[in-house]
């Protein structure tokens, strides 16, 4: 294994992102909020500015040059998502704004095909994002939200979920990894499960792209959701694929340009997929350079980058836990590179706040997870996510830092 992680030059690649060389309040930028947001190559900056200095033009709809050199770049743009997850088809793979818009064209969807009394199952381990649009489509629906819940250990609690599962259930959807505790779901078994009481399944890929390369036909997911900016690409765009089946059972999302076949004052009949979900002008730039970013992380290697986070994530769990008094969140055996913990007594903000004067930038709050706080009766946690390009000094930096923050604050 330590030749294979040899293979990932962390200094080598470090250089790639022009941000890990500024400074922040006088210090080298540690960054370790990785899990809100992943840093930008310089490759995937490149993609933008030839998208703005070289092509800029609308797609799909002009025969001029720029037109169609941004209608190429846009669609190779989804190729590359499709090869990436392994959807069968390319137009299996809608491009959208992101997770949370992702998941709300299937939650709006599903509006006309679930009654009164029908069951939707949630996780406990939910971002707000896999929480409230299902809420919203229990009220203009009559169904049932169910939870299945979690342990001490940030795990779910796979037989009360076997409990739940019934000939009502008709959706469940689930994390594919929590944001908040960096606990691998194991969401083969929560798919395969649910496909056996006839209902359809989404798992919330935002968190678990970074680390994996999820095959969406080995899971035979039905719906599968991600963000670009997670993955080292930019904001604003993300994916939603679908099975060919459950896409044309849903309705489009949006009416406007791109998603019609045809529009009269009497009638209009809409496009097929993927442009039926896909209304009005894209974010063309960031499609393009959300392809950029895959094959940037393809070049460096998931499995490389896997193994390289978990040596991060023993390494800082050791020393952070050789604090006293420190208490780490998420616990189960069976996840990523997240580290959610509090100093006792203290305050998860005022940690957040001193550790940011030394240049270390970690997030603090409920982590738009705040159930999963709830049920730890805290306010939230001081979370600190590593990626392929942090290092174990940086870690040792942010243990100095939060033992220096228990020294003021005590």
């Amino acid at each position: 294994m330590q030749k294979e992680i040899d293979m990932l030059d962390v200094q080598k690649i470090r250089k790639d992102f022009p941000i890990l060389n500024r400074q922040v309040n006088g210090k080298p930028l540690v960054y370790f909020d990785n899990a809100a947001t992943s840093q930008t190559p310089k490759v995937v900056i490149d993609a933008i500015v030839d998208y703005y200095s070289n092509y800029n033009a609308n797609i799909h709809r002009g025969v001029h040059t720029l037109s169609q050199e941004a209608t190429d770049a846009y669609e190779i743009a989804r190729n590359k998502v499709q090869q990436h997850f392994n959807a069968m088809h390319s137009y299996e793979i809608i491009l959208t704004s992101g997770t949370t818009h992702s998941i709300n064209i299937v939650a709006t969807g599903f509006t006309n095909l679930l009654s009164e009394g029908d069951e939707i199952i949630v996780s406990a381990l939910e971002h707000h994002s896999n929480i409230v649009p299902w809420q919203m489509l229990c009220e203009r629906t009559g169904a049932i939200l169910k939870v299945i819940p979690m342990n001490e250990e940030g795990e779910l609690l796979m037989d009360v979920y076997d409990q739940l599962l019934s000939d009502k259930t008709k959706l469940v959807f689930t994390n594919h990894i929590s944001n908040a505790l960096g606990t691998i779901n194991p969401i083969e078994e929560i798919i395969t499960k649910a496909h056996k009481v006839g209902a359809a399944v989404l798992i919330d890929g935002a968190q678990s792209c970074p680390h994996i390369k999820p095959d969406v036909q080995a899971l035979d997911v039905d719906f599968y959701v991600a963000s670009a900016h997670k993955l080292c690409g930019p904001t604003g765009v993300g994916m939603l694929y679908g099975k060919e089946e459950w896409l044309n059972k849903l309705p489009p999302y949006q009416g406007g340009g791109e998603m019609i076949e045809q529009v009269t004052f009497e009638k209009t009949t809409y496009a097929g997929l993927p442009h039926k979900f896909e209304a009005g002008t894209p974010n063309i730039c960031g499609g393009i350079a959300f392809g950029a970013a895959l094959d940037y992380m393809n070049s460096i290697g998931f499995d490389n980058i896997a193994q390289y986070e978990n040596e991060l994530l023993a390494y800082g769990t050791q020393k952070l836990l050789e604090i006293e008094g420190l208490r780490i969140y998420g616990t189960s055996k069976n996840k990523t590179s997240v580290i959610s913990f509090n100093l006792e007594g203290i305050h998860p903000y005022d940690v957040g706040t001193i550790v940011d004067k030394l240049g270390i930038a970690v997030r603090t709050g409920h982590h738009c997870a705040q159930p999963i706080m709830d049920f730890y009766k805290i306010p939230g946690t001081i979370r600190a996510s590593f990626s392929f390009y942090n290092t174990k000094e940086e870690i040792d930096a942010l243990v100095e830092a939060v033992k220096k923050a228990k020294m003021m604050l005590s």
